[in-house]
């Protein structure tokens, strides 16, 4: 009495489970990315909120690094080192400088908006793997009780 056709499902359900895990994975890599591009979206918010209110004059706090900041003074507000990213920067006008932060926020936006797009596809993918399993499951389910009427039928 051979179980081949069960271990076969029992192995197809492990293959799916490991695929779903697989996903899992990516999914949460791709939610922890989305989250870091929205955190780096509220940054850029509250610069341009700063630019905005900031005036020539104003005493401000100035990071410094290690969570430490200095108060100075705003020489002038109309000149605003901006970063372009990949270790560049430039400097810009106040208006200038919105204008770079709102095009990176742009920016930011459509590498959200792909990620998601990445994650809806992902979703559906895990969907259609987890009804395969359940159908799996089900045969291996079936399978098993066939086996044991076999072997009841055979004991008689």
């Amino acid at each position: 009495m051979s179980l081949g056709g069960a271990g076969g499902g029992r192995q197809q359900l492990q293959e799916l489970s490991q695929q779903l895990q697989a996903l899992e994975e990516q999914k949460s890599q791709i939610r922890a990315g989305i989250e870091s591009l929205q955190a780096e979206q509220r940054d850029i918010d509250e610069a341009i909120e700063a630019l905005e209110t900031i005036e020539s004059g104003s005493t401000v706090q100035v990071p410094v690094g290690g969570g430490a900041y200095v108060r100075a003074s705003v020489e002038d507000i109309d000149e605003v080192i901006v970063d372009l990213g990949a270790d560049y920067a430039a400097e810009r006008t106040r208006s200038g400088a919105v204008e770079s932060l709102e095009a990176k926020k742009g920016t930011l936006d459509d590498r959200i908006a792909d990620l998601r797009e990445s994650l809806a596809e992902i979703d559906q993918e895990s969907n259609q793997l987890e009804e395969r399993a359940q159908q799996a499951q089900q045969q291996l389910v079936q399978q098993q009780m066939q086996q044991t009427q076999r072997e009841q039928g055979d004991d008689e």
